[in-house]
């Protein structure tokens, strides 16, 4: 237990502390991007023809993800739909909104998070951990 106390604590230390770093040494448009993560969920009355139909008729893969923005990851959750994270400059985040509201209604719901690379906090704090 006073280890997981003791972990959880330098976590959270290292998370108020390496990001600023890290912001520090980012270029402007770098300091200007978001991430965000968005939940493509299949709608589960339709078929994989039904969606893929759907998204040709509102020319999804056209639409999205819009040319501002950088694929992180894009996974398929099976049973739920896909999981796209995406890095774009801030003022592009309302095109982004409407590409999805353009392209993936009527053949997923969606859902958005706003993220943040927690990598190198981890990375951060794994390392002070392994040098006590």
């Amino acid at each position: 237990m006073k280890v997981l106390f003791v972990t959880l604590s330098l976590i959270c230390l290292c998370g108020l502390n390496v990001p600023q770093g890290l912001a520090q040494q980012k270029t402007s448009s770098e300091a200007d991007s978001v991430m965000i993560t968005i939940f493509l969920r299949h709608q589960q009355d339709k078929n994989l023809d039904s969606l893929q139909s759907i998204q040709a008729k509102n020319n999804f893969w056209q639409r999205f993800p819009i040319k501002e923005s950088r694929v992180v990851s894009w996974y398929v959750m099976m049973g739920v739909g896909q999981v796209v994270t995406l890095k774009l400059p801030a003022d592009k985040l309302r095109a982004l909104n409407l590409s999805v509201e353009k392209g993936a209604w009527g053949a997923f719901n969606t859902e958005f998070y706003p993220t943040y690379d927690f990598e190198p906090v981890w990375r951060e704090t794994y390392k002070k951990l392994q040098a006590k």
